[in-house]
């Protein structure tokens, strides 16, 4: 079958796959399809199921519905959902076939998650309460007025100014398909939220399995303090005795995502170690209700009864050098969760019987990025069904045969397109860096790659900082696309990101000018060696850390690069300091504020502003109104840079995106202007 190269328009017509699950007799599989609309510039969901040994996939809820976190009840007979098709998102529920649909909540403003007990007695709902005062609501004689009185930081958050509002977990009754009575708010006039903002979800609240207790996490902090720490814990809210429990408030770092073993006895959960490090590394550690008690703690106050229970739990991947991400319990004793590895993201299974320090053995190989799983229950022989994908192939999910590792295709949404469209090769290449380490560096090749050419070639700089380059398949940063526009492609995995052990990872840390750039040019330069590279046509791109990185090496690039593209770099460090939000990231990968600096040089000294002077390189500066991660002051200040210099530039500006780039239209022009840029710069 003839091939076309990968393009824009081609990109978004990929369905993108999410939210699956498998039914609780292990027969059918849930998941949803978003497909874009690029001229009404919106995105809208179907829900599919399909049954476990084959077949094809049927239609249950259309993309007028546009739902939601759709989900097997625990009893296996119906199908729930969140829609907003009465206006604000509700829950729903229907047949397995997507009939006899009900709304089950009519609350105003809306919930933003659920979760049904597994005795089907109760749902927990994530709510919005209204607890602060608005200008209008301290002095009703000023109705008119939106100004803000603020009293501490974190005011602004991500991609939004605070809301007065702060998302509760209630307790809701349920009985026959129908709610009974008022929700009990687990966490009445407290000024937090559960899930935690801005990216928290579903994950970080589950039930016990006899429906007895609730567990989530909160980071019970507020204003200034909120913005300075990452401390947030584990708590457990017992139906029986209305007792809250702290159970991880040892911990000054993350606690997220808790989840009780099979048999309830236990809760394992994510944990980070230091309370301002937001890339430390997550290992899994537990709370064994069962193990032998000292004492009976005095009294019933929910402070004495988490010093009572600290003793308790049990670190499980201290030997596991690499971050650990989604996690299941298999048994009782043994979990399966992801990690980073090696530029890859795989399933893992810790046991505590393995004779090794880890305790952790890989259930999957390859090049790929295993994004999430679930197990299959009553499978003949044990089976995950996994969501996959690779910088070649859009999320698709696979089952995993745990016995044999065998991995079979379960989904085809994208198969009619992919099979039309020519990828380039992926090849793993390792560099060798300036201290002498081996460096994995991802090299892409355009689909008609003929060695005997010269090709310009781009180095990506990612962001995070510590945020891994792995066999992801983007949207945005999408390294087949560059390399179908007749780009090679150099993807570093550079001092910095995980997946190489936590010295690896660490390295970064108030040394963003140091051995992280040097492993940039020395993937740039080692591939530059290829006699199919143009060394004359060398470009760098990147976001984020990754535009910091490209506004740094413009000052320091020694004639390397023809052509540099930032989309919301940092690029003054004392200023980005003075007007971000997460004041823990700031103060972590910085050493601390930069009018108290003790160790030089350091991120402050070395800020790309002041190296502005050497720039002589055309660049592209591409920033967002609502990044207030990487507030918009710092794609104004390079661009005058730039242009009071004379140094050829553009700026490209979204007024109503965040950090990243969303909107179909936008995201659209947004590839047009950069390849646009690339094509005028390098061809």
């Amino acid at each position: 079958m003839a091939q076309n190269k990968l393009d824009i328009a081609t990109l978004w017509k990929f369905g993108r796959l999410s939210e699956h699950m498998v039914s609780p007799d292990g027969k059918l599989a849930i998941y949803a399809v978003k497909n874009y609309d690029v001229k009404a510039n919106k995105g809208s969901n179907v829900i599919y199921t399909q049954s476990i040994v084959g077949g094809n996939a049927r239609e249950i809820i259309d993309a007028k519905t546009n739902a939601f976190g759709a989900r097997f009840t625990p009893d296996g007979k119906k199908i729930s959902y969140l829609s907003a098709a009465s206006g604000d998102v509700q829950l729903y529920e229907c047949d397995l076939i997507g009939l006899n649909r009900k709304q089950l909540t009519q609350v105003k403003g809306g919930i933003n998650g659920y979760k049904y007990a597994p005795t089907m007695n109760n749902i927990a709902l994530v709510m919005d309460v209204k607890l602060d005062q608005e200008v209008k609501e301290i002095y009703p004689d000023l109705d008119k007025s939106n100004a803000r009185i603020i009293d501490g930081l974190y005011y602004r958050h991500w991609d939004a100014w605070h809301d007065y509002a702060y998302s509760h977990l209630f307790i809701q009754a349920y009985e026959n398909g129908a709610l009974k009575g008022e929700a009990l708010d687990l966490m009445p006039n407290e000024k937090f939220d559960c899930p935690v903002p801005p990216q928290g979800d579903d994950d970080e609240f589950n039930w016990s399995p006899d429906g007895t207790k609730l567990a989530y996490d909160c980071k019970k902090l507020q204003g200034t303090a909120n913005a300075i720490s990452t401390n947030s814990d584990i708590y457990v809210y017992d139906l029986k005795t209305k007792v809250t429990m702290n159970v991880s408030e040892a911990n000054p770092g993350y606690d997220k995502n808790p989840q009780f073993s099979p048999d309830g006895t236990k809760i394992a959960w994510l944990s980070m170690e230091e309370a301002g490090n937001e890339s430390d590394r997550n290992t899994l550690v537990m709370f064994d209700y069962n193990k032998p008690k000292a004492s009976t703690p005095p009294g019933n106050g929910q402070m004495q009864a988490a010093i009572y229970i600290l003793n308790k739990i049990n670190p499980l991947t201290n030997n596991f050098d690499y971050t650990v991400e989604n996690f299941i319990w298999l048994d009782n004793a043994r979990l399966a969760f992801t990690a980073v590895i090696a530029g890859t993201k795989q399933i893992f299974m810790f046991d505590p019987k393995l004779k090794s320090m880890s305790k952790a053995v890989a259930l999957t190989y390859g090049a790929h990025d295993c994004v999430s799983f679930c197990a299959v229950p009553n499978a003949a022989k044990p089976t995950f069904l996994a969501a996959k994908m690779s910088m070649s192939l859009p999320t698709e999910l696979f089952l995993v045969d745990l016995g044999t590792k065998k991995e079979t295709a379960f989904t085809s949404v994208n198969k009619s397109i992919l099979d039309q469209t020519a990828m380039g090769k992926v090849e793993q290449r390792m560099v060798k860096t300036t201290d002498n380490k081996d460096m994995l560096v991802w090299v892409i090749y355009p689909p008609d790659f003929d060695p005997s050419k010269k090709y310009p070639t781009l180095l990506y700089c990612q962001g995070g900082p510590q945020s891994p380059v792995s066999q992801f398949f983007s949207y945005r940063w999408n390294f087949q696309l560059m390399a179908a526009n007749g780009y090679i492609v150099v993807a570093p995995n550079r001092r910095g990101l995980p997946g190489f052990g936590s010295e690896w990872n660490d390295a970064i840390t108030n040394d963003y000018s140091g051995q992280c750039m040097k492993d940039y040019l020395s993937a740039i330069d080692d591939v530059a060696k290829e006699p199919y590279v143009n060394k004359d046509k060398l470009g760098a791109v990147g976001a984020s850390f990754g535009g910091f990185s490209v506004y740094w090496l413009a000052g320091n690039h020694n004639k390397r690069f023809k052509t540099f593209i930032a989309h919301c770099g940092m690029f003054n460090m004392e200023s980005w300091y003075g007007t971000t939000e997460e004041m823990f990231f700031a103060n972590n990968d910085n050493g601390g504020p930069y009018w108290d600096q003790k160790k030089s040089p350091n991120n402050f000294d070395s800020s790309p502003h002041k190296f502005v002077k050497n720039w002589d390189t055309p660049i592209l500066i591409i920033h967002n109104e609502k990044d207030y991660r990487v507030p918009l002051n710092q794609g104004m200040e390079a661009f005058t840079a730039a242009q009071l210099q004379g140094i050829p530039s553009k700026f490209l500006y979204f007024p109503d995106e965040n950090h990243w780039v969303t909107k179909p239209q936008n995201s659209i022009l947004w590839q047009r202007v950069f390849f646009e840029w690339l094509d005028r710069t390098l061809k």
